[in-house]
């Protein structure tokens, strides 16, 4: 929640930065699609090359996460990795890219697999790319 995405940007991913069984997390900041603020979720990330990859997941929930809808508005997104912040601009990974980077996010976190089975909904796999 909120008191983890202030207690990582207060020291830099120092506390923060590594979560349940060793999964890496990263800030990310979206401009909320209604309010136009900023919003800032911690999330699991992996990495495919240069590029970041995040799941929008909201444990199968039937609806999205609201920091999914507001990237999809708005793609250009702030992202802080440790003490590393930059600008990037987020996609949904497409049905050829997904199957692989899927693999990749389960690797380091299995429950994704179990989210998947909760929903009919198709959990993306989001490309965050350096500007």
């Amino acid at each position: 929640g909120q008191e983890h995405v202030d207690r990582y940007i207060a020291t830099d991913g120092e506390e923060g930065y590594e979560w349940r069984h060793g999964a890496p997390i990263l800030i990310l900041t979206t401009k909320g699609r209604k309010t136009g603020e900023a919003r800032t979720n911690a999330l699991i990330f992996g990495r495919h090359g240069d590029d970041y990859l995040v799941v929008g997941s909201k444990g199968g929930s039937p609806a999205p996460p609201a920091w999914y809808l507001n990237l999809v508005d708005d793609p250009e997104v702030h992202v802080q990795v440790k003490g590393d912040r930059f600008a990037a601009h987020a996609r949904t990974a497409t049905p050829e890219e997904k199957p692989e980077l899927w693999k990749t996010m389960t690797g380091i976190w299995p429950d994704y697999d179990q989210y998947k089975q909760r929903t009919e909904r198709e959990i993306p796999v989001v490309i965050l790319t350096r500007d």
